[in-house]
Parts: C-alpha cells; sequence; structure tokens
C-alpha cells in the first residue's frame, strides 16, 4: 500500500472544522436561522481552552455547550470561538479553539460529525512501523477519524435537472441513477 503523503485525513477534519468555524461565524453576524441550534462538544483539557476552575473540575475530559436560546457575545476567529453562557444560573464566558471540538451536531437537521484524535506527524517509512494498510485497518476497526451523524433520516433525493428529467422514464420516489455522460454536450 502506498504512504499517504498528503494526509487526507488531516485535510477532511481541517474542512469539516471549517464548516463549524463558517457556521458559527454566520451565527455570530445573523443569529441563528429557522429551528438551527448546535451541540458542539469539546476536550476541556486541549490547549487554548478557557474555562473556569468551577466548570473544568465538573467536566474535566469533555463538555457539551448547546448554542440555542440562551447564549451571547458569541465570536469566531480563525482560530477559536468565544460565547458566553449560563451554566446554572451562572454567566460564564468559554473560550474553545476550533482544534479542541470533537464533535458538532444541528439537531433541527439531524446533522453533524465527529472528530478523533490524528497524530500529525507523516507516515513511517517502509520498516519503521504499521503500515498504512495496517493503519487503516486498525481505523477501520475502531471508528473512521470524521463521522458524519445522522439520527433515523433518510438523505433527501436530489433534483433531477429538467433535460433528464424529459429523458428519464418515470422511476416512483427513489429516483433513477445517472450517468455523467447524459448531462454532456456531445
Amino acid at each position: 500500500m502506498a504512504t499517504d503523503h498528503i494526509r487526507y485525513d488531516i485535510l477532511a477534519q481541517a474542512a469539516l472544522r471549517g464548516v463549524v468555524r463558517t457556521v458559527l461565524a454566520d451565527a455570530a453576524k445573523k443569529g441563528l436561522p429557522g429551528e438551527h441550534h448546535f451541540k458542539i462538544t469539546f476536550n476541556t483539557t486541549a490547549p487554548g481552552v478557557r474555562l473556569s476552575d468551577r466548570m473544568r473540575a465538573r467536566y474535566p475530559k469533555d463538555m457539551t455547550i448547546v448554542l440555542q436560546h440562551q447564549f451571547w457575545d458569541l465570536t469566531v476567529t480563525e482560530q477559536a470561538f468565544e460565547v458566553g453562557l449560563s451554566f446554572g444560573g451562572v454567566p460564564e464566558r468559554v473560550a474553545v479553539p476550533f482544534e479542541a471540538v470533537t464533535a458538532f451536531y444541528d439537531p433541527a437537521v439531524q446533522f453533524g460529525f465527529q472528530f478523533e484524535t490524528i497524530d500529525g506527524t507523516a507516515e513511517p517509512e517502509e520498516g519503521e512501523g504499521p503500515t498504512a494498510a495496517e493503519k487503516m485497518e486498525k481505523t477501520e476497526k475502531s471508528a473512521p477519524a470524521v463521522r458524519a451523524v445522522a439520527e433515523d433520516k433518510k438523505p433527501e433525493a436530489l433534483p433531477v435537472p429538467s433535460e433528464a428529467a424529459a429523458a428519464a422514464p418515470d422511476q416512483g420516489p427513489g429516483g433513477e441513477v445517472v450517468r455523467l455522460d447524459r448531462f454532456r454536450k456531445k
């Protein structure tokens, strides 16, 4: 098996952390649209996490916050977000680097993902450790680096372009698998 010098696992996580950053930045500017709200789990021991001693004692490893009705002063930077929340009637300011986020979930649309810790070093050279195949096997047995979350919701069918709809026979509610060649100009 070839060595992954590109580190797709790290790139995928960075892209999904970008999704979290974008969604939170939009919420900071415009508020939460519709019924959207966010459950964000993060590692309380990660570098850069700012949390009161009271909350750190209560959540020594992981903590999940909900951004829905009672949060304020959400600010988002390239590296982290900060938000005011109330815990047991006590207002607190929490700062979380995006690297500390371990899960993100929007219950309104049952969409989310979970991050796992990935060693940021390059793959070892042959003979220096587990092969990429062995790592892949180990990863598949435990869990993928990024898992999408969906609770009992089937993905909605994508709309069929009008040209394809005219050429496609009626397949019922399930739709039809269409080859890309159908859409290319000939």
